[in-house]
């Protein structure tokens, strides 16, 4: 689960997977129940590449992608007692997994792929039939999801939950976290 080391009071939430496509509306409705700081690995990358992560990646390449990423999760393992959104690809790039280990636990959201499915589907609208579209939510499928098998990580499946019972599931392992700690 989490390394000994620092308290429980100085640990951070790391969340990672694909549930939903709100991921960061529910990082920041567990942050703000648990009043802890947010920090989004995502947002802070797009920040600094200034551009989303899709148009940098067709602008700069995967390697400048990586790089920025690199310097974004330096920054980001330097937090304690926050909750902190990372994508899958981004824990598995590098040694950064083992370091986010180090600061706290790292959850990773799963759901059934038939719901996943019907959530893109509706994310996607129109699009989803075209098979690019498809191919290419699920390759990010794929990649967020190859953390899970990663030891130390703990899988929490919020398969045909809403928003409010991800969150509260969330809250729940958390607190079991502390309980086992204590």
């Amino acid at each position: 689960m989490m390394q000994p080391g620092l308290p429980l009071t100085s640990r951070n939430l790391i969340l990672t997977g694909y549930a939903e496509p709100n991921r960061p509306r529910v990082a920041q409705q567990v942050a703000a129940q648990l009043r802890m700081p947010y920090v989004d690995v995502e947002q802070q990358l797009e920040q600094r590449l200034g551009a989303a992560l899709e148009t940098a990646r067709a602008s700069f390449g995967d390697r400048r992608l990586k790089s920025a990423a690199d310097e974004v999760m330096a920054e980001v393992t330097l937090h304690r007692h926050a909750v902190i959104r990372v994508n899958g690809s981004t824990l598995m790039h590098s040694d950064h997994l083992a370091r986010m280990q180090e600061n706290g636990a790292v959850v990773c959201l799963v759901a059934r792929l038939d719901a996943i499915l019907q959530r893109l589907h509706l994310r996607l609208g129109s699009r989803y039939h075209d098979p690019a579209q498809r191919a290419a939510a699920l390759g990010e499928l794929r990649r967020e999801w190859a953390v899970r098998a990663m030891p130390g990580v703990l899988a929490l499946d919020v398969t045909y939950q809403d928003e409010t019972a991800m969150v509260q599931a969330i809250l729940d392992l958390w607190q079991r976290i502390a309980i086992e700690r204590a």
